[in-house]
């Protein structure tokens, strides 16, 4: 078992494997710009892929284990991999997307929620089941699904946030040298999605994938 430690959270501050690229005939997200039927194998699983505005992104978490880094499932459990995706630190986070794809910017993050809806984007990623608080939340306007994965939430190493929280990597420092990068935070209870910071060593967070 890898050795995992807990981020800090800093709120207010806003292997390339071979992979096959294949198209299908079956509709992708919602409305307003949604589009998909596509999907990318990569590492043995095949992965749903969603077009939303000139943006294409996986329309789940990544379940990869690159077999070095820092990963981990959800509480040390493989069931949560399988039905959250994999948790990274920041350093295999920026590794483990397939050729043709990597891990979005912060930038690439906000193009995103600009385009659905800046103020209301978290209700639209959302996975419309999974989340514990689903009226206030998960419409999956776009077919992004976006789940509520948890992740490593404190110095003491505890796995929080399951059901009710999620947590992805960007690219992005929070400043040349920091030890802190940026991530994006969705929650039950929020319409919105927010940018936080994490640290890069001790925060274990979600991967969604990005076509170059």
């Amino acid at each position: 078992m890898k050795k995992t430690r807990g981020f800090l959270l800093a709120a207010g501050v806003s292997l390339a494997l071979a992979f096959t690229f294949s198209c299908d005939s079956g509709g992708g997200g919602g409305g307003g710009g949604g589009g998909g039927g596509s999907s990318v194998s990569y590492g043995g699983k095949t992965y749903k892929t969603v077009k939303i505005g000139t943006q294409t992104w996986f329309a789940e978490n990544l379940n990869y284990d690159p077999g070095t880094g820092n990963s981990a499932c959800y509480d040390n459990q493989a069931s949560n991999c399988a039905t959250y995706g994999r948790l990274y630190d920041w350093s295999t986070a920026l590794t483990v997307c397939p050729s043709g794809w990597h891990l979005p910017s912060g930038d690439e993050w906000t193009v995103l929620t600009d385009y659905v809806g800046s103020s209301t984007a978290g209700t639209k990623l959302k996975a419309t089941s999974g989340w514990k608080y689903i009226s206030e939340g998960g419409t999956d306007d776009y077919g992004f699904s976006a789940l509520s994965g948890g992740g490593f939430v404190n110095s003491n190493g505890d796995f929080s946030g399951v059901g009710s929280l999620g947590y992805w990597w960007s690219a992005s420092d929070y400043e040349d040298g920091s030890s802190f990068a940026y991530g994006w935070y969705m929650s039950s209870g929020a319409s919105n999605v927010l940018r936080f910071i994490y640290n890069k060593s001790y925060a274990l967070l979600s991967v969604r994938c990005v076509q170059d």
